[in-house]
């Protein structure tokens, strides 16, 4: 499997996002868990989750299983509110967050998107937890290029390793100015809704590439994740609660194009030629 680094470490570009699950019933958790733990065990080391997600419901999914797994084995991912971005409310967040887990640290906290709290506090808070071993690393979530300019300048903004922002064909905004920026400094970026699951637009395909689809003999959400690793600059989290469907993400991550194949995606989804404010679900 293709790799990506957070910081120092290296992880397989494609992990698991867990929004919306954990909110149904027990034969739902059930096929969730089983999804998530297929792809545990198939090199999927990645799992991305927040506290906003079903108000905890995610993580608590989450932490009925951990424990069967090595938890050095696993990169796990949370992410707290913008109210709780003050230092108190954030050590407070982030208790709460791992007793929902059943584990004593995260491998990286995000701030979910920005909110009113100054910048330098809310990295003087992250700063200390690190300090703890409570969080092995930290990031951002939901910031444009203003933000991260302003958060680098910050004391410990230049610790920052990661930025989850929205990225699919439909969405592709980041790649004229802050995907770029970001790789020069050192800053993964991670993307969400691959398929633009959550953002009330599907995405459209349009014939050709449905029909490119049938060519490779995979499924055109297996197609839209393949192009969204293409060039192996992404972390994609996509969200599935279904074991099969995990197995597709996993053999999307092996899909290639050629420079004829990525034409038909530019002809239907064009690249941006300037400055698009950051799109966010």
């Amino acid at each position: 499997m293709k790799t990506i680094k957070i910081g120092d470490v290296t992880l397989p570009n494609v992990g698991m996002g867990t929004w919306y699950l954990g909110e149904g019933n027990a034969a739902q958790s059930k096929r969730e868990t089983e999804a998530l733990k297929y792809g545990l065990d198939h090199g999927l080391t990645v799992i991305d989750t927040a506290e906003m997600y079903g108000n905890g419901a995610a993580e608590s999914l989450i932490g009925n299983f951990l424990g069967d797994y090595h938890r050095s084995n696993i990169y796990l991912i949370s992410k707290f509110y913008p109210s709780h971005a003050d230092k108190k409310q954030m050590r407070t967040a982030l208790t709460n967050s791992l007793s929902r887990l059943k584990t004593d640290y995260l491998d990286l906290y995000l701030l979910h998107w920005r909110g009113a709290t100054p910048l330098a506090e809310t990295l003087e808070g992250l700063q200390e937890l690190k300090k703890e071993g409570l969080i092995r690393q930290y990031g951002v979530s939901n910031f444009d290029v203003d933000d991260m300019d302003q958060l680098t300048l910050e004391p410990g903004g230049d610790h920052v390793v990661a930025n989850e922002v929205l990225y699919n064909l439909q969405s592709r905004g980041i790649e004229y100015d802050l995907l770029p920026r970001q790789k020069q400094a050192g800053i993964t970026t991670i993307g969400y809704s691959p398929y633009g699951s959550g953002s009330g637009k599907s995405i459209k395909l349009t014939p050709e590439l449905v029909n490119l689809a049938k060519t490779k003999g995979i499924s055109t959400h297996q197609l839209m994740l393949a192009w969204v690793l293409r060039n192996g600059d992404v972390l994609s989290i996509p969200r599935t609660g279904e074991a099969s469907h995990m197995a597709e993400n996993i053999k999307a991550a092996e899909v290639t194009f050629t420079s004829d194949e990525l034409a038909l995606f530019d002809q239907a989804f064009p690249a941006p030629r300037h400055h698009i404010p950051l799109e966010m679900i």
